[in-house]
């Protein structure tokens, strides 16, 4: 018979400590909001391998999130990635946990576990919440819960156990003993329950004397009536969670050495850890070789073999094998296979460089297609253009794609010639084969093989006799 399980996710608070207008859970590490690492890792436990003896009896649902402050802007930024249940006044993290029932108890199959954890903890694994949904099914456990080994002193809630070890407590520092104050275990924060057992629980659960619901509390009840409490060890750099900006740096901090060791142990040369910057939705392939001062963010996708850097940013592009990047950008911008381009260059979004395209300093191109085998070594700027293979682009060539209106194209056929500081103004064709002189204006169609010249570009050389339609406006101009 198959289980399901639901996650519910607390991210209902302000933040007010982050002394800013945004709802934490929307402050970003590694190019994405806290909200969204949790919800990946929960999203992936499927496939974590501590997961895998429970794939045919174990399934999940979309994660329930608990939204208070800033529910709307945390929805909009979600959309039905989950389901939304709503704290209006903050009472606590009992009180959270309950304003998710009616969400939770929706869903079918209806769960019979609810896995809960936090929103501000981007460091958070799917290995870690995969073992401890093990544990509490193979201990067939009433609550289970992580825990951690902490530092003295610490904030962190105690782990009271009786003389057998079996858990009986936890104890919140500021309700703590001295003597609980010396114990090491803590409380990580993340939880399952028994679903029916924790409705019936929370809905009873008393105020503490601050005048809210602890679900910490929920431990010391499933104590007094025997049940089965398992715990999972485990690291609280996982679990910390963020409450202000220093913390967020912190974070910023653990996670993108988080990230770089995957990709080194995965066969990618960093040669500067402490300034590459790499996003956690990047992909990178084998024997790729990053220098210092870069940065690649976004759905970015890297192919094997590159060398990217230095002082490069890559933004939401696709990379193909054996491509250098030096010093240069790239957003939304495809490289085919053998594409050099830098340093100094850009290419913005909607640059499509096919294979072997060499693209040298101080060049851009914007919303262009640039066939294969095609050389642009210096100063150039190509927007809104189509271009054929084996095209040679002088220095300081420029498409003219702005007419004061609109956007016009200009396409470019293959193996022609434009010369040094041509302008072609669009929309304009040129034919296959065809040259420009050095400083022409080029404002009429170039038919093939053909040589055009000056300012405004006349015929000067054609491989047939001259369209005398072309030839007559050129002479008005």
């Amino acid at each position: 018979m198959n289980t399901t399980y639901a996650s519910v996710v607390l991210a209902a608070g302000k933040g007010t400590r982050m002394r800013s207008n945004l709802p934490k859970v929307l402050h970003q590490v590694a190019g994405l909001p806290l909200l969204a690492h949790v919800l990946q890792a929960i999203e992936d436990i499927p496939f974590a391998s501590t997961f895998a003896p429970l794939q045919a009896t174990l399934s999940g649902h979309r994660p329930v999130v608990v939204v208070g402050y800033g529910a709307e802007h945390v929805a909009a930024s979600f959309g039905d990635r989950c389901h939304y249940a709503l704290q209006d006044e903050q009472q606590g993290t009992g009180h959270a946990v309950l304003m998710a029932q009616e969400a939770v108890d929706t869903l079918e199959p209806q769960p019979e576990i609810v896995l809960v954890c936090y929103g501000d903890t981007p460091l958070v694994t799917r290995e870690r919440l995969a073992q401890l949904l093990a544990e509490h099914v193979a201990r067939q456990a009433t609550v289970t819960f992580l825990t951690g080994t902490a530092s003295l002193p610490s904030d962190y809630g105690r782990v009271v156990r009786n003389a057998e070890q079996r858990v009986s407590a936890i104890v919140e520092v500021k309700r703590a003993t001295e003597e609980q104050k010396q114990i090491t275990e803590v409380n990580s924060g993340v939880y399952c329950f028994e679903r029916a057992w924790l409705w019936s629980e929370l809905a009873t659960l008393p105020r503490n004397p601050g005048g809210e619901y602890y679900l910490t509390d929920l431990i010391a009840i499933a104590a007094s009536q025997g049940k089965t409490i398992a715990t999972v060890a485990g690291s609280l750099d996982e679990t910390v969670g963020i409450n202000n900006r220093v913390q967020l740096a912190e974070i910023e901090q653990l996670l993108r050495r988080r990230i770089l060791e995957r990709h080194m142990y995965a066969g990618v040369t960093i040669i500067d850890p402490a300034t590459t910057y790499i996003g956690v939705g990047v992909e990178i392939g084998n024997d790729t070789i990053i220098l210092p001062g870069t940065s690649l963010t976004g759905q970015t996708r890297i192919g094997s073999s590159c060398r990217l850097g230095p002082g490069t940013t890559i933004e939401n592009s696709v990379v193909g094998n054996h491509c250098v990047v030096r010093q240069s950008v790239l957003e939304e911008t495809t490289l085919e296979d053998s594409v050099s381009i830098g340093p100094f260059s850009h290419c913005r979004p909607g640059a499509y460089l096919a294979h072997n395209v060499r693209m040298g300093n101080f060049g851009e191109v914007k919303n262009s297609y640039v066939g294969p085998e095609t050389d642009m070594h210096h100063f150039s700027y190509i927007g809104d253009t189509t271009m054929g293979e084996h095209v040679n682009i002088g220095a300081g060539v420029v498409t003219v794609n702005y007419d004061g209106v609109r956007k016009n194209r200009t396409t470019i056929g293959d193996g022609a010639f434009i010369g040094s500081d041509t302008m072609l103004v669009a929309p304009v064709n040129v034919g296959e084969h065809a040259k420009t002189g050095a400083g022409a204006v080029v404002k009429h169609d170039v038919l093939p093989g053909t040589i055009v010249v000056g300012v405004p570009a006349r015929v000067l050389r054609s491989p047939q006799p001259a369209d005398s339609s072309i030839a007559d406006s050129g002479q008005k101009e």
